[in-house]
């Protein structure tokens, strides 16, 4: 049996059919300008994520709105301007996450109807604005990629929740996939163990053990389901396994604490004090719950932490920077996004 289709529904058809695919990568954030200012606005929308701080109730609003905006910007000001990119008057984070989306629009860029985009979670250029952009490109299938390697609500979920609530708005949704976390991906844990011993090779003293420096998380958070830890404690036994190191000589530790809860140990400052206070003089600090170097780590642990272990005895003191837009890490992220685009492509 032969079927006319007319002019109109044939056109109206080939309007339908599916156009372009986006890949959005997706960062935490930052602030715009390395003053109290930006950093205000910055910590206000963080701050205020019930996946960052599950309790938005009244107390912590008066704490948020009558103290810590009023006086952690300031001091986190400070910070931010040690390690901020004066050229580009930007942070690194906004930095190497450009550098990542361009690296990989390049290195997939035979697959032409495939447009790469990126954002950040909290600050510019913000999640709505990359989806807005990729679809105004014509692009009605979206992969979403949180450059974090372990899950946690607080990171990977926020993200998805934002994307949910773009999307929310839209009448033309794109179809949507979200890559998972890749914690114990073999092509991340041999990107990582290539990185540390180039980084290692080119020190002039030997470490006497690694210490791989995670963020932190509310312990409470942990028993309430998150399974950021058992991922975090994943990653660094595949990269034992992988460089042919023990417990001894490669060290799990979290950083960056806030407020009065318990949170995941052993905390990195302390780890730094211990081990200098018990003889150790040559450490050095890897962090790979981090894609790409930020605040967390240039000023944290590379200068802050530094200077907690010299302080208390230490002598030789090496931070080893994410895999960033490196080969090593370039294909962490080709080879993740590929494998979520098959079928798309």
């Amino acid at each position: 049996m032969t079927t006319v289709v007319s002019i109109e529904s044939a056109r109206v058809a080939a309007e339908a059919k599916p156009q372009r695919v986006g890949v959005l990568l997706v960062n935490l954030g930052t602030p715009d300008t390395a003053d109290t200012r930006g950093v205000r606005v910055y910590l206000k929308e963080f701050l205020s994520d019930p996946r960052v701080i599950e309790n938005q109730g009244l107390l912590w609003k008066l704490a948020l709105n009558g103290v810590i905006l009023r006086t952690r910007p300031r001091r986190k000001a400070r910070d931010y301007l040690k390690i901020w990119n004066t050229q580009n008057n930007e942070s690194p984070l906004k930095t190497i996450t450009r550098a990542q989306s361009e690296k990989l629009a390049a290195a997939i860029s035979d697959h032409d109807h495939v447009v790469v985009d990126w954002a950040m979670r909290y600050g510019n250029p913000s999640i709505r604005s990359g989806i807005d952009a990729l679809t105004a490109q014509g692009c009605d299938r979206l992969l979403v990629v949180p450059l974090y390697p372990q899950y946690s609500a607080a990171t990977s979920a926020t993200v998805c929740d934002e994307v949910f609530r773009v999307l929310g708005d839209m009448r033309a949704q794109p179809t949507l996939r979200v890559t998972p976390p890749y914690y114990d991906d073999p092509d991340y844990i041999e990107a990582l163990a290539v990185s540390i011993n180039a980084h290692l090779t080119s020190l002039p003293f030997q470490p006497e053990l690694i210490v791989a420096s995670f963020h932190g998380m509310p312990q409470k958070y942990i028993d309430q389901g998150d399974p950021y830890q058992a991922q975090c404690v994943a990653t660094t036994d595949a990269l034992r396994k992988r460089m042919g190191l023990d417990s001894s000589k490669l060290m799990l530790t979290f950083q960056s604490r806030f407020g009065f809860d318990a949170w995941l140990q052993p905390y990195t400052d302390k780890t730094m004090e211990k081990l200098a206070k018990d003889g150790v003089r040559r450490v050095a600090v890897v962090t790979p719950g981090f894609s790409a170097d930020c605040l967390e780590t240039l000023e944290e642990i590379a200068q802050e932490n530094a200077e907690i272990f010299k302080h208390n005895g230490g002598e030789q003191f090496a931070f080893i920077p994410c895999l960033n837009d490196s080969d090593p890490g370039m294909d962490v992220i080709r080879q993740l996004v590929l494998r979520e685009l098959q079928g798309w492509i």
